[in-house]
This record gives C-alpha cells, sequence and structure tokens, in this order.
C-alpha cells in the first residue's frame, strides 16, 4: 500500500474509532459504536472512553457501569474481560462465550476445576447472587456454605468466574473498594435479552466490528473478536448488503455500506493520548500501519502489555505515563526518536488538559526529548 494509501486508511479508520468527527455525548453511545472496549484493566478502559466522546468524565461512565446499567463488563471478544453496551451482552456472550469456555477446560482441570465442580457452581449460583453482587472471595465463601468446594487459592476462583459469565450465567457489577471486582447474575443485572439466530448473530458482530474499525479485512475481524478465521469470512458473507468493499492500492477492504467519509485532511495534526490496552493497538490484526516496526518493543515490551501511547494523525508517536499527587497530575510524554511531529503541541497541550477534565484534577505537561 503506498503512503497515501495508508494514510487515507488511517483517517477512515480514526473516524471509525470515534477518534475523530462527531464524538458521543453518551458512554454507552460511545461502547456501542466500537462494539466494545477491553476492560481487564478498569482505570484503562475508563479512560479509553475519554478520547472518543465529548463531555463525559470518569464519573459518568462509573454511572454507567455501577448504576445506570447501561454498559456491562463481561468476557466476551477472545475470551476476555470486556465493556459492552448492555443490550449487547446477551447475544455477544451467546455468540462467542461457549467457544472460549470450552477453549479453556484443559487450564480449569488443571487448577482442580472438573466438569462436575463446574456445572454444580453453575446451578448452584443464582442462589447465591440472589441477594446482589459479592465479591469473588465471598462468592466463593457462599458456593462452598452450599457444598460447591472451588480451591480458594492461586487462579481458580477468576477461572469460574470466568467460566460462569462465558456460559452466560454472570457478568461483573459495580465497583468496589479499591476498583476490586464483584459479581451479579447478568439477566437479573441486565434483564432478560431476546435470543437470537446465530447466523444472524454473527452477521451482527461482523456489522458491528466494521462500524468502529472499517475498513478491515476478515482477518481483523477474527484477531479482534477471536474467532476462526473461517468463521470471520462467513461473517462478512453473511452481512452482505450492509458492507461496502473499497480497494486502497490493491488491497480489498470492507466497511459498513453507506457511512460517513471524512473529504479532507484536518488542517492541524489530529492528537490523541490513548491508554493502556486501547482498541486502537488492539483492533486489527497487526500494527505496521499505525506503529513503526522499529518501535514496537516501546508499546508492547513482552507479553500481553499494551502501553499507552501518544498518537498523531493515526501513527502512534510515542508513549505517555502520568502521576498523580493529591490534585495533580503530571503527564510526561516520550516522543519516538526524541521529537513529536511538527505543529503537534497544541495538539498535544489540548489532550492533557481534556484527560485532567475527564480525572478531574490539574494537569501538567512534560515534554521528553524536545
Amino acid at each position: 500500500m503506498t503512503r497515501s494509501g495508508d494514510d487515507r486508511l488511517r483517517q477512515l479508520r480514526l473516524r471509525a474509532q470515534r477518534l475523530t468527527g462527531r464524538r458521543p455525548r453518551d458512554v454507552a453511545e460511545v461502547v456501542r459504536a466500537v462494539a466494545g472496549l477491553q476492560a481487564q484493566d478498569l482505570p484503562a478502559s475508563r479512560l479509553a472512553v475519554r478520547p472518543r466522546s465529548a463531555g463525559v468524565d470518569q464519573a459518568a461512565v462509573r454511572r454507567a457501569c455501577d448504576q445506570d446499567r447501561s454498559v456491562v463488563r463481561t468476557w466476551a471478544m477472545r475470551g476476555t474481560l470486556h465493556m459492552v453496551a448492555a443490550e449487547d451482552a446477551g447475544w455477544l456472550v451467546a455468540l462467542l462465550g461457549p467457544g472460549f469456555a470450552a477453549g479453556n477446560r484443559r487450564r480449569r482441570l488443571q487448577l482442580g476445576l472438573d466438569d462436575r465442580l463446574c456445572e454444580r457452581a453453575l446451578e448452584t449460583l443464582p442462589a447465591v447472587l440472589a441477594g446482589g453482587p459479592l465479591s469473588r472471595a465471598d462468592l466463593v465463601r457462599a458456593l462452598a456454605a452450599k457444598g460447591v468446594e472451588v480451591p480458594p487459592q492461586g487462579q481458580a476462583p477468576a477461572h469460574l468466574v470466568g467460566y460462569a459469565a462465558m456460559r452466560g450465567l454472570v457478568c461483573r457489577g459495580p465497583d468496589l473498594d479499591g476498583d476490586n471486582p464483584s459479581y451479579v447474575l447478568l439477566e437479573e443485572w441486565v434483564g432478560a435479552h431476546p435470543t437470537r439466530d446465530p447466523e444472524d448473530a454473527l452477521a451482527e458482530l461482523a456489522r458491528r466490528y466494521l462500524a468502529g474499525h472499517g475498513p478491515a479485512a476478515p482477518e481483523d475481524l477474527a484477531a479482534w473478536s477471536g474467532l476462526a478465521l473461517g468463521r470471520a469470512r462467513h461473517a462478512f458473507r453473511l452481512a452482505g448488503d450492509g458492507l461496502e468493499e473499497v480497494e486502497l492500492d490493491g488491497r480489498p477492504l470492507w466497511m459498513p455500506a453507506g457511512a460517513p467519509v471524512p473529504r479532507s485532511r484536518a488542517a492541524a495534526p489530529v492528537v490523541r493520548l490513548l491508554g493502556r490496552f486501547d482498541d486502537y493497538l488492539l483492533g486489527w490484526k497487526g500494527r505496521d500501519l499505525i506503529l513503526d516496526p522499529r518501535f514496537a518493543g516501546r508499546i508492547q515490551a513482552g507479553g500481553g502489555w499494551i502501553h499507552p501511547a501518544v498518537v498523531v494523525d493515526g501513527r502512534v508517536a510515542g508513549t505517555w505515563r502520568a502521576r498523580r499527587t493529591g490534585e495533580r497530575l503530571d503527564v510526561t510524554v516520550e516522543p519516538f526518536g526524541g521529537r513529536l511531529p511538527p505543529g503537534t503541541r497544541p495538539g498535544l497541550e489540548a489532550e492533557v488538559a481534556d484527560l485532567g477534565r475527564f480525572l478531574a484534577v490539574e494537569p501538567r505537561l512534560g515534554l521528553e526529548g524536545g
């Protein structure tokens, strides 16, 4: 793909991600627009809403999760914890959860969670959680009181809760002190959801993915969702007339039919501060379009940890970190190559100011390397 094609693709994907163009003013609308945000790191999942919204603050994200229940944290794409719109939780889990639950069986057995124990836990959890949210430790103790002994140490409790969520029974409830998780019955938390035909759900997944990530290919949907590539290709076929094929320098990609297309590049650089595990770094099969391979280790040094990124016109231009002291937030930016692209400073200052607004602190910018 030529540089002009790269630039166009980045521009379109930034808009699909709601990082440019009209940005929603509601938490659930943000999450619905991109089909879900990774939520294993709770502070990072809240931060992911900020650059995709207008006027939303951290308190609003907490209310949406803990009180309004307009968004839900549960195990969905890639078998990991995601924040999804409440009305999407049921069909997403029904579509994706069983496959991940089956795939994790070997690990559960290693942790002492055999099939019989897991099924007994599923049968008992409705009674255990009938009184409302429970912490993981309290949930394990309540199961034990009813004769279901789950190993309380190590990873067994977390894997049991994940299994119950992938089977559509539980989800995360309101956050406890220190962002510790609580768990609730999914249907009690968000209400009953109508069942979807699996083929309809698969087509809807493709449409929703492309609305938040297009233009993209089936390989990208497979990487983002955890579906096998064959199923991802089938999902694109099922979406049918709802998709539009575009060709960028000979590469076929798809996006929703009739999706808004930006006509010209912004006069000033578009700068965004993205937090850990942001979907813009996780939403496609590869990152070479947005991240120079020379600096890939600065974003993902090892394992699955994705560092905060400074994005300029769709390309990762550096990393950033923040340290809070009382009501002040010191934001330090480390550009790749020692310097940010020309004209970036005003946009960066605006992003730092908006981060302070979101977190209700006084921000201060520090720039390493000039």
